[in-house]
This record gives C-alpha cells, structure tokens and sequence, in this order.
C-alpha cells in the first residue's frame, strides 16, 4: 500500500487525515512544516504528499519548490478557501491538485486515489523497448508511452506526471481541439467544476518546457474560447 506524507501544522488536521488515510490502508507519516516534511521524503519511500501552504520555518510552497528539484512525487495543496492566489502559486511551482480546507474525506480520498493511480501507472515497473505504436513524435517533440519519457530534439524533459498526461492526451490526437474540462475530466479521472484555471497553469508550464518561445508557441496552442490543441508536422 502507498505511503503518505500529511505536511500541516494543525495537528488536528494531520490526525483527522491520518485517521482518514489510515483507514483506507494508507501508510501515513506526519510533519508539522515543511523542513520536517523533506527531512521524511529524503528518509522514506513517499508515494504522495499532502501539503499545507502556511506553516512556520518553512511553508508549503518553499518545501514545494525544494521537493520538485528532486522529485515528481504527486503532491496536493491544503489550502483555505480564501487563498485563490497560493492555489495559483502552488500550481506554478509544482503541485499537482489541491483541497479546499475544510475538506470533505471523500472528496479528499477520490482525489488521493485518483493522483496514486496515476503515479503508479507512471512509476511502476516500465521496459525501456517501445514499439512505433508507443512512440508520438510532432516536430521536435516526442513522447515514448512505454518509457514514459519525453525529449525535445532529442534532450530529454523533466515533466511531472500531471505535465505528462496532459502532453499525452494532446498528442494522442493532433490537431483536436480539447477544452479544459475534457482535459480535466480524462486526466484527474472526476468531474470538472471551475477547473479551468488548473488545466491553464498546466498547460502554461508544458509550453515553458517544450516551446522555444513560451509566448509564441508553435505546438501547444490555445483556441480561444474552446480549448487546447497540439499542432505540428506528425509522425507514428
């Protein structure tokens, strides 16, 4: 079963999850700032963090930073409901999804399996052989399913495993228009309601990795008022 850092300084919070976590069958560990919280991922096998934004010595969102120079470990944010712009933040460095506090355990437990399953999936035991059905290439980018590897002439790219599944979903059909909900909905495996901001800074940080000019993208564009697309001279 997985195991789960729960990062908060409410020991409340973190007593109320571990019981919710443990009850799933979950391993749960406990930090109460964000130096604790990488001192446990530099010592255990951590499938999934749970990450409060304001805590003391150091917040959620530096610990995020840190944690993404190493690690494509999913991660999703606690956050009140008042922070909109941590949310945002959090999304630009590096997490995965969030949970409105306070949270709804099932809510919390759907999105917990939804993030391990894909990890897992991205994580588990790959074989480095691909055959052509498993390798996408359009223009400079290409995507190797098997591997779970993605180069840009030839370099690899450091994606996370929600970067990843998007960049997929687009290139698995090029030239399709996918609004942010369809996106949502295939990737985080749940309904999307006001997500669209969540697909954007997404989206906004596959062009940074994979575009020449983020600003002026040639591959991943936007159309406006409908969707995303991937665009590009394609090969099987």
């Amino acid at each position: 079963m997985a195991n789960i850092l729960v990062c908060d300084d409410e020991k409340d919070i973190v007593s109320a999850l571990k019981i919710y976590l443990g009850g799933e069958g979950y391993q749960v560990y406990e930090a109460y700032n964000g130096l604790e919280a990488l001192k446990i991922l530099e010592e255990n096998e951590i499938h999934l963090v749970l990450l409060d934004v304001m805590m003391p010595q150091m917040d959620g969102i530096t610990a995020m930073a840190k944690i993404r120079e190493t690690s494509n470990v999913p991660i999703i944010m606690l956050t009140a409901k008042s922070e909109d712009t941590d949310k945002v933040l959090g999304l630009n460095v590096g997490a995965d999804d969030y949970v409105t506090k306070p949270f709804n355990p099932v809510e919390l437990q759907a999105r917990v399996k939804s993030q391990l399953r894909r990890y897992m999936q991205l994580g588990g035991n790959v074989e480095t052989f691909a055959s052509t059905e498993d390798v996408i290439t359009i223009g400079p980018i290409q995507l190797n399913d098997r591997s779970k590897e993605v180069t840009l002439d030839g370099e690899p790219v450091n994606l996370t495993k929600t970067e990843y599944d998007i960049l997929h979903l687009l290139m698995a059909q090029p030239g399709r228009v996918l609004s942010p909900k369809e996106i949502y909905q295939e990737v985080w495996k749940e309904d999307a309601f006001g997500t669209e901001n969540t697909v954007a800074v997404h989206i906004r940080h596959l062009r940074e990795k994979l575009e020449y000019n983020p600003a002026d993208p040639r591959y991943l564009k936007v159309v406006w008022g409908r969707g995303y697309k991937i665009e590009g001279e394609f090969h099987e």
